[in-house]
C-alpha cells in the first residue's frame, strides 16, 4: 500500500484482496466528495462538502446538481419518504440538519448551535436519526416530525484525544442489527454501543483497534466496508474484526471517504466509493481528481429499508 510521508504504517501487515474496480465519473481536483446515499433505482446522491452541493450520479456516471445550499455539507440518508436528511453547517458555520426533497429544495429542520462539527448520520427508527458531532465526541438525536434534537450519547470514546487536532473523531455511523458502529477517526478506533430497549444508548466499546476509518457500509452478513481517507484503500472487516485491503491507490480511491452499496437491479454486489483526492495530505502521486469508483465486491448490502424501519 502507497502511504503518505508520515502515517503510522498500520496496514504494511494487512492482507490484500483487490476487488474488481471501475471509475464511473470524475470531478476536477480539490473537490471534497464527502458522503453518499442510493436510490432504489441506482442514482447516487453525493454531498459535494465545501461547496453545500448535493449532485445526482447516475449508475453510468452522469452528473447534475440536486441541490444547493448557502453553507457546506457532510453526512447525507435516506427518509422513509426518499426525501434526503443532511447535516453540515450554514453560511453563518453554524451546524444545521437540513432536509433535501426530491424536488431539490431545501429546509432546515434544525440549527444546532451547540454542535461543534456535525457528520455522518443514520436511521435509528423512522424519522429519526442519530448523527455524529466529530468535535463535541457525542452523538445527537434528530427527530424528523418534531425537529427536536438532544445528545443521544457523549462519551470520551467519541471525542479527540487532543482539542487542538483538526482530525475527526466521532465521524462515520452505521446501525446493524441492535447495535450501533461509529468511527473515531482521530482515535484510530471502530467502537460498537449497543442500542437498548426504547433505542436508549448503552456503553461503548472498542471493536476495532489501529485502523483509519471515514464512513462505512455493512454487507448482509454483518462484514463492514470502510473508507480509510487519508490511507487511500478501502478496508473490509468481518464480524470477528478481521481487517483485508479490497482497493488502493491504484484503483482509484485516493482521499476516500465514504462507501455505499448499490441497489439497483444488478447492482446489489457493487460497493461504490467517494473521495477528495487527496485533498488534505496529498500521496506521493499529488492531488489527484475526485473519482466515484465502482468495486465489485460479490456481497449484497445491508438494506437501506430496514434501517428506516427497525
Amino acid at each position: 500500500m502507497v502511504e503518505a510521508i508520515g502515517l503510522p504504517p498500520i496496514y504494511v501487515n494487512t492482507p490484500v484482496e483487490l476487488a474488481p474496480a471501475q471509475v464511473i465519473a470524475t470531478f476536477p481536483v480539490n473537490t471534497f466528495l464527502e458522503n453518499l446515499a442510493i436510490a432504489p433505482d441506482g442514482t447516487l446522491f453525493v454531498t459535494n462538502h465545501e461547496v453545500g452541493q448535493v449532485v445526482r450520479v447516475t449508475p453510468t456516471g452522469e452528473v447534475t446538481e440536486h441541490a444547493r445550499t448557502d453553507g457546506k455539507v457532510t453526512g447525507i440518508a435516506f427518509t422513509p419518504t426518499g426525501n434526503l436528511v443532511l447535516t453540515g453547517w450554514n453560511a453563518e458555520s453554524v451546524s444545521v440538519v437540513l432536509l433535501v426533497r426530491m424536488d431539490g429544495t431545501v429546509e432546515t429542520v434544525a440549527t444546532l448551535p451547540e454542535a461543534a462539527f456535525l457528520n455522518g448520520i443514520t436511521a435509528i427508527a423512522p424519522n429519526q436519526f442519530l448523527a455524529a458531532d466529530s468535535y463535541r465526541g457525542a452523538i445527537w438525536l434528530v427527530d424528523l416530525d418534531t425537529k427536536q434534537v438532544s445528545i443521544w450519547l457523549e462519551h470520551p470514546l467519541l471525542a479527540r484525544s487532543n482539542s487542538e487536532t483538526p482530525f475527526p473523531a466521532a465521524n462515520g455511523i452505521k446501525r446493524f442489527g441492535e447495535t450501533l458502529y461509529v468511527s473515531n477517526t482521530e482515535k484510530m478506533l471502530l467502537l460498537q454501543i449497543p442500542i437498548l430497549a426504547g433505542g436508549a444508548a448503552g456503553e461503548p466499546q472498542i471493536f476495532v483497534e489501529a485502523t483509519n476509518i471515514d464512513d462505512f457500509a455493512f454487507d448482509t452478513e454483518g462484514s463492514l466496508y470502510a473508507a480509510t481517507h487519508i490511507y487511500n484503500s478501502v478496508l473490509r472487516i468481518t464480524p470477528t474484526g478481521e481487517t483485508t485491503v479490497i482497493a488502493e491507490i491504484e484503483q482509484g480511491v485516493v482521499g476516500s471517504t465514504a462507501v455505499a452499496f448499490g441497489r439497483g437491479t444488478g447492482d446489489r454486489t457493487a460497493l461504490y466509493v467517494v473521495m477528495n483526492g487527496g485533498m488534505f495530505l496529498p500521496p506521493p502521486t499529488g492531488v489527484m481528481p475526485a473519482h466515484i469508483v465502482r468495486l465489485e465486491v460479490g456481497k449484497t448490502g445491508y438494506p437501506v429499508a430496514i434501517e428506516a424501519t427497525l
